[in-house]
């Protein structure tokens, strides 16, 4: 059974609800902190005494839900807490989970290291038999590395003080949920993979166990409001990865879509040789295809246009970590609000609490990587993601493969760069990425790199960004898409950053981005290291927002050939004030007059 949560535990809810077991111990709430400005104190005796300071996890110290608000440059920092592992969970082994470090973290417990992990987007596990069993206390020392010098995948953080240009407060140590989890000591099942196939009406499922014993099985339920559906079960005493087929009936299909975000419950079971369940984990499933067909991108075999907004996830007092669940909910709603049907999740992996709300509200997304901060400076060789890149990427899709709000991958994003006639770590890293994407999960389309530089001629989709703002001289960029001559990214003096256009579906994937500050709209002009700043000559009026807007929009929904747009952006982020919303998720404009113009039916929806 699950011990009762304080009501004083921020960020209460369970963190991986597609793969939920029953007990848990949510570990949110004040630890012991210290700030290591240089990266000194292991060699101080940080690991081995009490701390000088507390924080709230899951806030990182940056931010002021944590209690802190340090927003200068820290090398490393510190956590302690004394954790007595519930006694009721004895027989079990322990798992101690982070959802997400940033960026390098070396975890102990009872002094005895128990995980390192890089990677500040990704979610990490330590095990903790032999080192700290249910009765015992367990002393959880965290020190989490965040250098601001050489590249790492940052994001938006900034690596100057101050937020500068689209650059934000950094995110330092610990900013998802940390948790305990009891699990079967002997054998018990990993991270579940469900695979819709609407072609078939079934879902395939992969359950990857820990060890195969004798006479053990797999079984899945599948059950809908009517109750139980189908199942079926498999020996897991052969294979380590037993792989079953839940065909549902045609009287039971019930398709997964914006218009109509049907979940299936899911139950797997681990059983023993006399039937008894071993291990147990409730998820749910959406039946839904992603296509390619020509330029359009086919949500379960029907052209669905992608209105997509941009969010970056950031939040003025969480940073990076929502205040609430409830929050990760509002976000969802305000994009539906203003006519928005998904999002593009930008330079950051999001909470995986996100995606199961878009999951069960209909919400399309990409899921993308926090790829920014690999800049060296170096011309023409210039962009250096290293082999980590590919290690945490795979750890988000491997984490996010489930989901069925997910409809695409996009590993990279605007990673500019000359296409010269020598291959340079960034072509390798592109192509690794890309490759790995679609070897990890080969039923979603991918675009190698969003907006520039594209170097995988096979992408699934060709992409590009444009913040132009005359709507004539929009239009007359977007115009040759139809004659296989898109609009495509270059560099300065139209130096060629991508790989040409092979007839693949095509979209912008940013555009807008218009500035608009109520509060300085008399006094200050857009510019990019001011306290404020937008694209383009500044708006006006609200009305004049609108009906840029509008126009910019239409030229997007009028082409028969773009499957989609992506606008920025959801809300304001610290001195970029180009959002629908504030920063604080406060209305900047009639949400009803955006999301009429939004709704009309697109060009490649209405043609054959």
């Amino acid at each position: 059974m699950s011990r009762p949560l304080p009501t004083d535990v921020p960020r209460p809810e369970y963190p991986r609800p597609q793969f939920a077991r029953a007990a848990w111990l949510n570990l949110n709430g004040r630890w012991q902190f210290e700030v290591d400005r240089a990266d000194s104190g292991l060699e101080r005796g940080l690991r081995d005494r009490d701390l000088t300071g507390e924080i709230t996890v899951p806030f990182c110290p940056e931010s002021e839900l944590s209690g802190i608000g340090d927003t200068d440059f820290m090398e490393a920092v510190w956590y302690r807490r004394t954790v007595t592992v519930p006694a009721e969970w004895a027989g079990s082994d322990v798992l101690l989970h982070f959802g997400a470090v940033d960026q390098d973290a070396t975890v102990w417990v009872n002094g005895t290291e128990v995980a390192r992990h890089r990677g500040g987007f990704t979610p990490f596990t330590a095990e903790l038999r032999g080192v700290a069993a249910p009765g015992e206390d367990a002393v959880i020392v965290v020190r989490a590395r965040d250098s601001r010098h050489g590249p790492q995948a940052r994001g938006k953080q900034a690596t100057w003080y101050a937020n500068t240009h689209c650059h934000y407060t950094r995110t330092t140590g610990i900013w998802q949920t940390v948790w305990l989890e009891p699990v079967p000591a002997r054998t018990r099942f990993k991270r579940p993979r469900i695979i819709p196939d609407l072609g078939s009406g079934s879902f395939h499922l992969e359950l990857p166990v820990t060890a195969n014993l004798p006479g053990h099985r797999v079984r899945a339920v599948l059950s809908d409001e009517r109750g139980e559906v189908v199942r079926a079960e498999a020996r897991a005493d052969l294979d380590l990865c037993p792989r079953l087929v839940l065909t549902v009936p045609q009287d039971r299909v019930r398709t997964w879509s914006p218009a109509d975000p049907h979940l299936y419950d899911l139950r797997l079971q681990l059983l023993d040789t006399g039937g008894s369940v071993v291990d147990e984990a409730t998820s749910y499933a959406g039946l839904r295809s992603v296509a390619l067909h020509g330029k359009r991108v086919l949500l379960n075999g029907e052209p669905v246009f992608q209105r997509l907004v941009l969010d970056q996830g950031y939040y003025p007092d969480g940073l990076m970590t929502a205040p609430s669940d409830a929050d990760l909910v509002r976000d969802i709603e305000l994009g539906r609000r203003a006519g928005f049907n998904g999002a593009r999740l930008h330079q950051k992996v999001f909470e995986e609490r996100y995606l199961f709300h878009a999951d069960r509200l209909g919400y399309l997304v990409w899921g993308e990587f926090g790829d920014w901060g690999c800049e060296t400076g170096v011309r023409d060789d210039n962009q250096r993601p290293d082999a980590s890149y590919v290690t945490q990427w795979l750890e988000a899709l491997e984490r996010d493969h489930s989901h069925p709000s997910i409809i695409g991958w996009c590993p990279l994003n605007e990673t500019y760069q000359h296409l010269h006639d020598r291959i340079t770590g960034l072509d390798d890293v592109t192509r690794a990425m890309f490759v790995a994407t679609k070897q990890a999960d080969p039923s979603r389309p991918v675009i190698d790199a969003s907006g520039y530089a594209h170097r995988v001629p096979e992408t699934d989709v060709y992409d590009s960004h444009c913040y132009e703002q005359n709507i004539e001289a929009f239009a007359k960029t977007m115009s040759g898409l139809a004659e296989d001559r898109p609009y495509i990214n270059t560099g300065p003096g139209g130096r060629t950053w991508s790989v040409p256009y092979r007839g693949q579906p095509y979209f912008c994937s940013e555009f807008g981005g218009i500035w608009w500050d109520p509060a300085t709209a008399d006094t200050a002009a857009g510019d990019e290291t001011g306290t404020s700043w937008g694209y383009g000559e500044r708006p006006r009026s609200a009305e004049e927002v609108i009906a840029r807007f509008t126009g910019l929009v239409d030229v997007l929904l009028e082409d028969p050939d773009m499957f989609g747009y992506c606008y920025t952006q959801l809300t304001d982020v610290f001195q970029e004030r180009n959002g629908v919303y504030g920063f604080d998720r406060s209305e900047k404009f009639d949400t009803a007059a955006l999301r009429r113009v939004q709704q009309r039916a697109a060009a490649c929806e209405t043609t054959g």
